[in-house]
This record gives structure tokens, sequence and C-alpha cells, in this order.
């Protein structure tokens, strides 16, 4: 049922329209769920708009001189418009936003060490916490005292979800973490998203525009087309869909992994 589903979700995203300068309307009404345990699927074309959706949900859009102008995000009972960024973090929702955004002149490891800052850990914790890291990521352990910059595209964004995962998230959120990455790297990276979905019961909300990749991983999707939410299904009814996989996000970008750039 539709209102049992919404009261057991982590995070409700109920109506939201969004705007950017008060006048560049960027979403129409997007509506979604994610509920505790799940990897929930964000698809969509270039432009649909999944980072706008996800920079809402994380209270990040006054940044970019955006806001929310109708609906309302909640995230464990908590509005998320009524709530910090940084309290967010502390609540367990974070992010890892497009592009990877590393410390370039901090070490792999220095990088991961910020994300215990946000939730004031003490050193044991953050010890554990890099030693986990590692264990998820070994090429981190190998690559830790290099500066970031000179890492490849792979180990950054590796580097960035780890940093992520030292905040202990309890919602992961991740914005098109498969943008510029060879394919090996892609699939190891979402293998070890499943791993911690599935062993430490982590919700991930992930944003893809390369839905091959996602509706692989994903227990349920949502599709953005020109910020609206237009579909809303298990992954496995949208793996079958060739024609609505075309019609919303393109030829050769669903359907062919292999036309991702290569940055390993």
């Amino acid at each position: 049922m539709p209102g049992a589903e919404l009261d057991a979700a982590l995070l409700r995203i109920e109506a939201v329209e969004a705007a950017y300068q008060r006048s560049i309307v960027a979403l129409h009404g997007v509506s979604l769920s994610v509920r505790s345990g799940e990897i929930h699927a964000l698809l969509g074309a270039n432009g649909a708009g999944k980072s706008t959706t996800l920079k809402a949900v994380s209270n990040l859009l006054p940044a970019e001189r955006g806001q929310v102008t109708a609906g309302r995000i909640v995230f464990d009972g908590h509005d998320v418009g009524r709530t910090a960024t940084a309290d967010l973090v502390r609540l367990g929702l974070v992010q890892v936003l497009e592009g990877r955004h590393c410390f370039r002149s901090l070490t792999v490891e220095e990088n991961l060490l910020t994300g215990a800052l946000g939730r004031s850990a003490r050193r044991a914790e953050a010890a554990d916490d890099l030693a986990r890291v590692y264990e998820i990521f070994p090429r981190l352990k190998a690559k830790r005292r290099v500066l970031a910059g000179l890492s490849s595209g792979g180990e950054q964004q590796m580097t960035a979800i780890g940093r992520a995962l030292m905040s202990r998230p309890r919602l992961l959120v991740l914005d098109e973490p498969s943008m510029g990455l060879a394919p090996l790297v892609v699939r190891d990276i979402f293998e070890q998203l499943r791993r911690l979905n599935r062993e430490q019961g982590l919700a991930i909300l992930v944003a893809e525009q390369n839905s091959t990749v996602a509706l692989r991983y994903a227990d349920r999707a949502t599709v953005l087309d020109v910020g609206t939410s237009v579909l809303a299904e298990e992954a496995s009814a949208l793996r079958q869909h060739a024609d609505i996989q075309s019609l919303y996000f393109g030829e050769g970008i669903a359907g062919n992994e292999a036309t991702t750039p290569v940055a390993t």
C-alpha cells in the first residue's frame, strides 16, 4: 500500500518543485521514497533534474542560488528544508557530489579522515572506520600516502565514497558515480556498494545516466524526465523495458556500458 510505504520510508520526497535564481524552474513535482536498507536508482538523461533533486535532498540548493519552492523532503522524520546540511550529515544523510571533489592537495588518507570530522569521531573510532574503508577499497590503502590530485579517476571516486563512509551514513546519496570511469572500475565500485547495502543495511540513493549499471544493482528506480518523476517501478521490471530506456535515456546511454569514457 502506498501509504504504508511512505510511513516506512527513510527518505520521502513529496511533490518537490525547485528553481534557481527564483526564475529557472528545474523540478516540477518530483516524488519518490527510499526505504531503509534498499538501493534506489534515480534515472534520467542529462538535464532531467537528477543532480538538482539530490542537492535538494541534502539541502545544498541555497549554496547555488537555488531553493525548493513547493513540496517537502523528510529524512527520518526531519524536515530537510529546516535542517542544516551539517546536521543532516550527523543524522546520517551523506552525499557524494558529481565530479568526486577530493581535496587534491591532501593525501588519500587525509581526505578519508576529513569524513570523520563532521561527526566529531574519536581517534579510535576514526582508525576503525579507516581500516574498514581500506578493506572495502584495497587500492586506497596502497595509495594512502599519494596526493589525491595525483591519483586516478577511479581512485578519486573511491576516495570520495570512502570519505562519505567515514561519516557512518545511514543513507548514502551518490550523484553519477560512474561518470568518466572505465566499466571494470564502475563494476568494482557498485559491487562494493551492494555489499555494504546487503551486509550492513546501508540505504543508497544513486543518480545515474547509465541506467544499465544502475538497474543491475538497484532494488527500485524512479525515472525523471524534464524535472518530473514519470515512472517508479521495481528495478527488475524496468530492466525488461527496452522501449522505456530508449524513450527516456536515448540510444547509446542506457544500453551500452562500453561507451563510458575510460579513466581508471
